[in-house]
């Protein structure tokens, strides 16, 4: 048996800039441990795989999957597979929108240009219980500031604000404590931001997973959700403004742009992509 293949680079016009996403075309043979199987062996933070719909409003369906369990939904993935789509001729955008099912619904997609926008699932935001600040501060090697809230889109992340980029680029975090607070905390990971000084985005990000067998995600668009979400829970959206974009990756060698809209307390995730690999996977 052979899949269609691609990788795709996403948050990024220049390849090998973004962060990567597996994506298998056409994997209605595969079994939920095959996808898994797959995953584990791209060892990318996500691999993707495209089924037909089973929602009558979708234009095709998504799993997606980290090295070591699905994900209900990501955002990354979620735009990089339908790029991939678009590129392969599975579906045409309908009056510029696409649909994709996945675990969390039906998630609507826009296409502007070379830019493709997701409206993501509703957040829902939590403070974080006093007893685990100081296993954080801990596992980040720096304290954080009075207000980490849980955040959850699909992908549950912890979000701390760091206040400037000098200190988020500056992290060094303890891996292993980052795990054990994941699993304490039944979350994929924790993200941190601080406001960016000069240049033309507002915001610099990081997202760990260790948890998830990801130590840190390239560009993480869940991550960057859950940052918005953080933002207006908090009432901090107002400094960087409704719109804004944020700047993921630099750690890793890489310069992931993320645009970001806040309408009417929805949330929208905006990027670019790029296909970097495209071929086969046999399996037998």
């Amino acid at each position: 048996m052979k899949l269609r293949f691609r990788q795709v680079d996403v948050f990024t016009r220049v390849p090998f800039r973004g962060n990567p996403v597996a994506v298998a075309l056409g994997a209605e043979g595969l079994s939920p441990g095959e996808m898994q199987r797959i995953a584990a062996w791209t060892n990318l933070s996500e691999t993707t795989f495209v089924l037909p719909p089973e929602a009558a409003d979708a234009d095709y369906r998504l799993r997606i999957f980290t090295p070591r369990a699905e994900l209900p939904f990501a955002g990354h993935p979620t735009i990089g597979s339908a790029h991939a789509v678009l590129e392969a001729g599975i579906a045409v955008p309908r009056e510029g929108r696409l649909r994709q099912e996945c675990g969390a619904g039906v998630i609507e997609l826009s296409v502007d240009a070379d830019r493709l926008w997701l409206k993501a699932p509703p957040a829902t935001v939590t403070r974080l219980d006093e007893r685990f600040r100081e296993d954080l501060a801990h596992a980040l090697g720096r304290k954080v500031g009075d207000a980490p809230r849980i955040v959850n889109v699909g992908p549950a992340w912890l979000v701390a604000d760091l206040d400037a980029s000098a200190a988020v680029a500056g992290l060094a975090p303890d891996m292993a404590a980052l795990a054990s607070l994941s699993v304490q905390l039944g979350i994929t990971g924790v993200t941190v931001f601080g406001a960016a000084t000069g240049g033309s985005t507002a915001i610099h990000v990081r997202s760990f997973a260790p948890a998830q067998g990801v130590a840190e995600d390239p560009v993480c668009g869940s991550g960057n959700i859950s940052v918005a979400a953080y933002l207006s829970a908090t009432g901090l959206l107002e400094r960087f403004g409704s719109s804004y974009e944020a700047r993921q990756g630099m750690a890793l060698g890489r310069d992931g742009r993320v645009s970001i809209r806040v309408e009417h307390g929805e949330i929208f995730l905006g990027g670019s992509a790029v296909t970097c690999i495209e071929g086969e996977i046999r399996l037998s």
